[in-house]
């Protein structure tokens, strides 16, 4: 057995929980839970087993990041609650963004420090997993220059973002993450300034693609880039 097949095995491996639909708060509520666990046990100076990797697809929720303009919601709350549409305010970085149906939420729990990487380094993989996935179909996703996230079109007169990216880590334990449209109408996006911008809009895979795409299709595209970017192997597990 080679050198670098026994430092694969003894790599903490990455456990996936698919939460499927599910409520935002219930959603925060878990992960919550886990980044909690992992950063007591490195406070008592034990090892966690693994890594987590939470795929979540959201009943329609606006969510403002710890810095967000709350003139980036275009309308009341109350008008967005009589539209069945929640607002949480989070702790995590970024401005406003959407969560709903058509859109995989994926949440890293992971431990920087067993992976070795910086918060930099971090949030470049995680725009490198979205960017894998959209050349699986294809398409050509970028970064641009002070504006976070995946995007599209960069060199026409209206950039699209396809990813969202916004995060919080303590003790090297990260939470929230990545949200990836896969058919997320973009028009869902209508009653707000995504993520800050006035002058750029979002698109998703399937639009993109020109055919159908599905989200289980794509959560296995999201789950083998993360695995492949972060260099982990991978085992879904029940939670």
């Amino acid at each position: 057995m080679s050198n670098k097949h026994i430092v694969a095995i003894q790599m903490r491996p990455i456990h996936i929980i698919n939460a499927g639909k599910v409520d935002y708060a219930k959603a925060l509520e878990l992960q919550t839970t886990l980044f909690d666990q992992l950063i007591e046990l490195k406070h008592i100076g034990q090892e966690p087993e693994a890594h987590y990797l939470i795929f979540c697809e959201h009943n329609p929720v606006f969510t403002l990041g710890k810095h967000a303009q709350e003139e980036n919601i275009l309308i009341s709350e109350e008008f967005l609650a009589s539209q069945g549409i929640q607002v949480h305010h989070i702790n995590r970085g970024g401005d406003v963004t959407y969560h709903g149906p058509g859109q995989w939420t994926v949440y890293p729990i992971f431990d920087l420090e067993e992976m070795e990487l910086g918060i930099r380094k971090y949030v470049e993989n995680l725009e490198e997993v979205a960017i894998e996935v959209l050349r699986k179909y294809g398409l050509k996703g970028e970064r641009m220059e002070g504006a976070s996230g995946v995007w599209m079109h960069t060199d026409s007169d209206l950039p699209l973002k396809v990813c969202a990216i916004g995060i919080k880590a303590s003790r090297f334990v990260t939470m929230h993450g990545i949200a990836f449209n896969v058919t997320t109408p973009p028009d869902a996006y209508r009653w707000i300034n995504p993520c800050g911008f006035t002058d750029r809009g979002v698109t998703n895979l399937q639009l993109e693609a020109g055919h159908g795409v599905t989200m289980d299709e794509a959560r296995v595209a999201l789950e083998q880039a993360f695995s492949h970017i972060f260099n982990r192997p991978t085992l879904e597990v029940d939670r």
